[in-house]
């Protein structure tokens, strides 16, 4: 395993904590409120302080240090199954496991609304059990490479998928402990929607000038009409990790 930057976890506290024991709670501030049964949904971004997630060309490795990357494998090891956005998928082509830490790797989802993606991408190849989500009315067989495919339907405005539902065919299949890595686009859909339990936004010492944007919501007239949050600072390295409750809509 590599060096951890938290510093508050032991080696044996953090193999517990790995295997979903609840005596992890009292040991991490950042880790033990992801512990424990029932839903919980997570969001993740990691983006310069001008607020890019990648480069114009989408590139986003890597815009946080060793440490953040390292956490993102902690997260996925932690949850039921990882999901990314198409965009994700195209610019960085991951893997989505827990390769970095100790830990098992989760069912791994892609969020492809019109099936645009080839199969040929490494996430549709091998590893981890692997879906496609789409939308209903998506052409295409019950399978995209070696994933699966599940189909839920488009959102109201036709940008999308619907958040709830694509939640809960996930849920339909036993994945109720969802950590929903990026992109922008993916997370931004989601906590506009109110679909978010919590989420973890790393800012990294670093200026892009342009790039692909972090969290686009619907604007607002003032300053005051905006979504106010509150967070806990967690500092990994280099960069710093803002640990963000949302009241999740019902």
């Amino acid at each position: 395993m590599q060096a951890r930057s938290d510093g508050d976890i032991s080696d044996a506290l953090w193999q517990r904590l790995l295997a979903r024991e609840p005596a992890a709670v009292a040991g991490s501030s950042l880790y033990g409120p992801l512990l424990g049964g029932g839903k919980l949904v997570l969001g993740r971004l990691a983006q310069s302080l001008d607020g890019r997630i990648a480069t114009e060309t989408g590139r986003s490795f890597w815009i946080s240090g060793e440490p953040d990357i390292l956490h993102t494998h902690r997260l996925r090891a932690l949850f039921d199954v990882v999901v990314v956005g198409a965009g994700t998928v195209r610019g960085d082509d991951p893997l989505l496991t827990t390769r970095h830490c100790a830990g098992p790797s989760p069912v791994r989802a892609v969020v492809d609304a019109g099936r645009r993606l080839s199969a040929e991408y490494r996430v549709f190849r091998d590893g981890p059990p692997t879906w496609l989500i789409c939308a209903e009315d998506a052409a295409g067989p019950a399978h995209h490479g070696a994933a699966r495919v599940l189909r839920v339907a488009r959102a109201a405005d036709g940008e999308g998928l619907d958040p709830a539902a694509m939640l809960a065919a996930l849920a339909g299949l036993g994945l109720m402990r969802v950590f929903v890595e990026g992109g922008g686009l993916t997370v931004s859909r989601l906590l506009a929607a109110g679909c978010l339990d919590r989420l973890h936004l790393t800012l990294a010492p670093l200026l892009l000038g342009a790039g692909v944007p972090g969290i686009t919501l619907p604007a607002v007239a003032r300053p005051q009409d905006g979504m106010r949050v509150d967070y806990t600072l967690h500092r990994l390295g280099g960069d710093l990790l803002l640990d963000i409750p949302l009241a999740r809509a019902a």
